[in-house]
């Protein structure tokens, strides 16, 4: 993350939402919220009527692509990211290179 409450904190992205323009990273802006314990709808006829739990959940919500970036795996830095071409076994394909003077390792392997 490079804005917000959780500024300089990293995690794997879980969902991307393009059409939103936000991703979900886990463990990142966390946001609580409260159930009530609910009856399961047809729980397999077996036994009582079961029941999910209440309390306060802790979910992660979703943050604009914007404040995210990619961490590059080599120099372990953020990074904005360049395409490169290059040429295996006669096919021309298009990978992801770290943009940071002095690195430009690939970041998909």
């Amino acid at each position: 993350m490079i804005a917000g409450k959780d500024r300089g904190k990293r995690g794997r992205v879980l969902e991307a939402r393009p059409s939103e323009r936000r991703v979900i990273v886990e463990n990142l802006n966390v946001a609580k919220r409260h159930t009530k314990p609910r009856p399961i709808r047809d729980s397999s006829r077996m036994g009582g009527a079961q029941i999910v739990p209440g309390g306060i959940l802790e979910k992660a919500a979703p943050v604009p692509v914007g404040n995210v970036m990619v961490v590059c795996p080599v120099c372990g830095n953020p990074t904005r990211v360049g395409v490169v071409e290059k040429q295996v076994k006669g096919e021309t394909i298009r990978v992801r290179v770290c943009k940071r003077e002095g690195c430009g390792q690939e970041l998909d392997r």
